[in-house]
């Protein structure tokens, strides 16, 4: 039986604008707040960039990862994306299965298995690449180049 939708989620986003005349009271000072308008906003321009890919911000990161790190091992590629190894299988399954990953032993180690970008995974990536820079640079555009780059930074302090 497929999953229902949960009733408190909406199937696709919906930007969460500012209503004219509203007090926000303390939400004005929450980062939390304002990262989530802003993470639904760049969601919403990356399924722009991806759209008919069938690609989520996860299998991206996923992609990115394995194309810039070569023979990456599934339980590593898990942490990046926050997920137990074998949540990571099933990502690379999904790759597998649509001729975007494989998995390759590892020299180091023959019970090891690293994962590589196919021909058309690396194609698939560059394209993605490209088109999903050059939307979250147009809708950060309001931003100044050191404007961005610090933004980028007080970020990751705040990840950490």
């Amino acid at each position: 039986m497929p999953k229902q939708p949960s009733p408190y989620r909406p199937r696709t986003l919906t930007p969460i604008g500012r209503v004219p005349g509203l007090d926000y009271d303390v939400l004005d000072e929450l980062l939390g707040y304002s990262l989530r308008r802003a993470q639904v906003a760049m969601f919403i321009a990356f399924h722009e960039a991806t759209r008919g890919m069938n690609i989520t911000p996860p299998r991206f990161t996923a992609l990115v990862i394995i194309g810039a790190n070569p023979g990456i091992r599934q339980t590593a590629l898990g942490n990046v994306l926050g997920i137990a190894r074998s949540g990571a299988m099933l990502v690379t399954d999904w790759f597998e299965a649509r001729g975007l990953v494989e998995r390759r032993h590892l020299p180091s180690d023959g019970r090891a298995w690293g994962l590589h970008l196919t021909r058309k995974g690396e194609q698939l990536v560059e394209r993605m690449k490209r088109r999903v820079l050059a939307v979250d640079y147009k809708h950060t555009n309001s931003l100044k180049k050191s404007e961005r780059r610090q933004l980028l930074r007080l970020l990751e302090k705040v990840t950490r």
